[in-house]
């Protein structure tokens, strides 16, 4: 399991938890708390969820759930992938909870820094059309639209979710749960 690491991404929110609960609020997303504290991901060491293997219980979006930046139906095909994926794999718990890696600003930091916020993912939602700090900075590159990256883990900490842009203009969203490889190996 690897342990988390707050490097490489840029600002996006101040440090303030009203400020969090606000920034995610138009995404559907309800501020439950700020995690303190260290976990440990499921990931294998060295490796983030992009660069597992299917070995390591690595699932990818179906072909026809990877989305093309510029696709105008962008938000509606991402959120129903993350919904599909993040309900087959269990990412939410019963209350619908789950920790959403979030980049803060930090005034005092030369750097962004990384926090996991637990939230509860309310009835009427809308993770990639929100415009809210899921937002991809990589995704600069090919468009000046909202495009959505993010990490989830869930509560007890068996998978990893991530909805991410690759290096030729798609998104998609991809899961690591080792409990699942293991189970399909015996």
């Amino acid at each position: 399991m690897r342990r988390l690491r707050a490097v490489g991404y840029r600002p996006l929110m101040s440090l303030t938890d009203a400020a969090i609960a606000a920034d995610l609020a138009p995404a559907g997303l309800h501020f439950v708390e700020r995690v303190h504290g260290d976990f440990r991901l499921p990931l294998p060491p060295h490796r983030s969820a992009a660069s597992c293997l299917s070995e390591h219980g690595r699932f990818d979006s179906r072909p026809e759930e990877v989305v093309q930046v510029d696709d105008p139906d962008l938000p509606a095909k991402v959120n129903a992938a993350w919904w599909r994926m993040a309900a087959e794999y269990g990412l939410l718990d019963e209350r619908r909870e789950f920790l959403l890696c979030a980049g803060i600003e930090d005034p005092d930091a030369e750097e962004s820094v990384l926090i996991w916020v637990r939230v509860r993912l309310l009835d009427e939602w809308d993770l990639t059309g929100s415009g809210c700090l899921l937002r991809s900075s990589f995704a600069g590159l090919f468009t000046d639209r909202f495009v959505p990256e993010f990490v989830m883990t869930s509560l007890d900490g068996r998978m990893v979710l991530e909805t991410t842009v690759w290096g030729n203009g798609t998104v998609s969203t991809i899961v690591v749960c080792p409990d699942l490889f293991e189970e399909s190996a015996r």
